[in-house]
């Protein structure tokens, strides 16, 4: 992470919700969205999920379940 100049991070904190990226970093936070950005990539690799290949929602949520299922035998 690049650090911010500290006058960037006190225009933040005066603008309050519409200073946009938040002046704190949350490291909890980011290890999780990390977490699932990763899962994501890994459930993109497979290829009927990723192009949506299943025509119905049932037929999907349980292709979805195998490859969970998969990836998470293969740790």
């Amino acid at each position: 992470m690049i650090p911010q100049p500290a006058d960037q991070a006190a225009n933040r904190k005066r603008r309050g919700s519409d200073g946009g990226r938040p002046p704190a970093f949350n490291g909890n936070a980011y290890k999780q969205r990390n977490t699932v950005e990763c899962c994501i990539n890994r459930l993109k690799q497979w290829r009927g999920l990723a192009t949506r290949y299943d025509k119905t929602a049932f037929i999907y949520l349980a292709a979805l379940h195998l490859a969970g299922i998969f990836i998470w035998s293969a740790r």
